[in-house]
């Protein structure tokens, strides 16, 4: 395992191009997104070797909703089990989305605290049926946060901290909503590889970039 001398404390995952990926194989679209659960915990257990402290991982919009039945069931699939791996390893839970909604898997729901598994070595947000929208949205609800100085601490994700490093796999460049409030000041890596081809190289190439960035914070 390699070691890095500026190592980013929380790190934002965007896995693009499961739907591509199928496609390109001869599958149907929805196939791509059960390929997307092994990347991902092979990502989570190579980011707990280095010593990150905070993974958030997105795992479908309010917007992604809108595509094909049968392609939300897959991925709304995929989230659930992504969460009941992970519960057999060392990670610290919190789901984050809109429980309102019945397009909000029943089965994540007891996850909306963070939730301890094994030895809760480093914490996981896992972003399912999420708004940015929705996010900020919670900071309204109450009129008090209105006139507030810190209305970040009363939004929806309000238990996410700032990440430092968001990589996009896909090869899309934008952010599709992720956190808007954590996100502001995080540097943002792009993998032109489909999720579902992630290899550990790929996280080494985003860090190796990422040694050679600013941190300013705007200062």
């Amino acid at each position: 395992m390699k070691t890095f001398k500026r190592l980013p404390r929380h790190i934002g995952v965007i896995p693009d191009g499961n739907r591509r990926w199928a496609s390109s194989r001869g599958m149907q679209k929805q196939d791509g997104y059960e390929h997307g659960v092994g990347p991902g915990l092979e990502l989570y257990e190579a980011c707990l070797k280095l010593g990150v402290e905070e993974m958030t991982f997105y795992g479908f919009t309010m917007d992604n909703v809108k595509r094909p039945s049968i392609q939300a069931r897959a991925f709304q699939k995929a989230c659930v089990d992504s969460v009941r791996e992970l519960q057999k390893r060392d990670a610290d839970l919190l789901v984050i989305g809109n429980t309102d909604s019945k397009l909000f898997p029943e089965e994540l729901k007891p996850y909306t605290t963070r939730t301890r598994f094994g030895e809760g070595k480093m914490k996981v947000n896992f972003l399912v049926n999420y708004g940015w929208d929705w996010d900020l949205n919670q900071a309204l609800q109450d009129k008090e946060t209105l006139v507030s100085e810190n209305v970040a601490s009363h939004i929806a994700s309000k238990d996410i901290s700032r990440i430092d490093l968001i990589i996009r796999w896909g090869g899309q460049r934008r952010l599709s909503g992720l956190l808007p409030i954590q996100s502001v000041y995080s540097d943002f890596y792009v993998l032109d590889q489909y999720w579902p081809d992630y290899e550990e190289k790929q996280l080494f190439e985003a860090l190796r970039w990422y040694q050679k960035q600013d941190v300013t914070l705007g200062g």
